[in-house]
């Protein structure tokens, strides 16, 4: 516990008897045990909140790789499908004042 020995911590807590008093000391020590307990649960719930984000990380990152080897598979230029062409790229063009000179 952050490197405190029995003996350091005995030391600790007869000058904290001795400079807040018995009748305070209880009530410092189960505020301290208060705010020890809630860190403790903050911490866990960071904790799964990060092991959540790593895991759905990491199942996005497998989909990804399942999907470039798919594309791999079926030739690396190759779309899945052929896209249709776009209606203005098939629209024939408009004439211009020097196609009528014809």
């Amino acid at each position: 516990m952050f490197g405190i020995g029995p003996s350091e911590l005995l030391v600790i807590l007869v000058i904290a008897l001795l400079v807040l008093g018995p009748k305070r000391l209880p009530e410092l020590a189960r505020s301290l045990g208060k705010a020890m307990g809630e860190f403790r649960r903050a911490t866990a719930d960071i904790t799964t909140e990060l092991d959540n984000a790593r895991i759905m990380l990491e199942e996005e990152s497998r989909a990804a790789a399942r999907a470039e080897q798919g594309k791999q598979a079926r030739g690396s230029d190759q779309p899945a499908k052929e896209q249709p062409e776009r209606a203005e790229a098939a629209a024939p063009a408009k004439p211009t004042d020097t196609d009528k000179s014809a």
